[in-house]
């Protein structure tokens, strides 16, 4: 229900950079996960903040990832599923158009790039360089085991002023009761349900 104003309400803001440093959680089953932390880049890119994405799990070509590359000179992006570690590895265009088809590798091929990922974010986050760091589907990550809890814990305690945005459905826990936003968003209805397959610009 919305709140019915019958009077003016003046909300100070803070401009304070030392000021930045919480962590949000967005989780749940439902689209939209990926596409909100890269609104709040947008936001922070406007705000001359400097943004830096890392992708576990995923390798290809999706709109983002173009935006970023070409438009966004303030923000930054490295995928770190399996498929796009070997491409870096063996000198490839990591990020040329390869259709649209998605591979979804077992658990146990990813570990390593998600591993490595993680310790590239580490990197980023004490570097100090960045406002804003998004891991995107670290939650999916952590509920796979893929990561320990403990050491995404550690990050949460010693991030220092860098504000940290973890995306994907099934957040363990104790991840949700250590962040300072936490937002799950709902699956109602999606058009794959129906057969649609997914849609450039859309879904990727």
């Amino acid at each position: 229900m919305v709140t019915k104003l019958k009077k003016r309400i003046i909300v100070e803001g803070d401009e304070n950079k030392e000021h930045l440093g919480l962590v949000h959680v967005v989780t749940g089953d439902g689209k939209g996960k990926t596409t909100s932390s890269l609104g709040l880049a947008v936001r922070a890119l406007g705000s001359n903040l400097k943004v830096y994405m890392v992708q576990f799990l995923k390798s290809g070509t999706t709109g983002e990832i173009f935006t970023i590359q070409k438009h966004l000179p303030g923000m930054n992006i490295m995928q770190f599923g399996v498929d796009a570690v070997k491409e870096r590895q063996e000198n490839l265009d990591a990020f040329r158009d390869k259709g649209s088809k998605f591979v979804f590798n077992p658990d146990e091929e990813e570990k390593g790039a998600a591993i490595m990922g993680f310790e590239h974010a580490k990197k980023i986050i004490k570097s100090g360089e960045y406002d804003l760091v998004i891991l995107d589907e670290i939650n999916v990550v952590l509920d796979k085991g893929i990561i320990p809890i403990k050491e995404v814990l550690g990050l949460m305690e010693n991030h220092g002023n860098v504000e940290l945005y973890f995306t994907g459905r099934d957040a363990p826990q104790e991840i949700i009761d250590k962040a300072d936003y936490v937002s799950v968003v709902k699956g109602i209805k999606h058009p794959w349900q129906r057969g649609i397959k997914a849609r450039k610009g859309i879904e990727f």
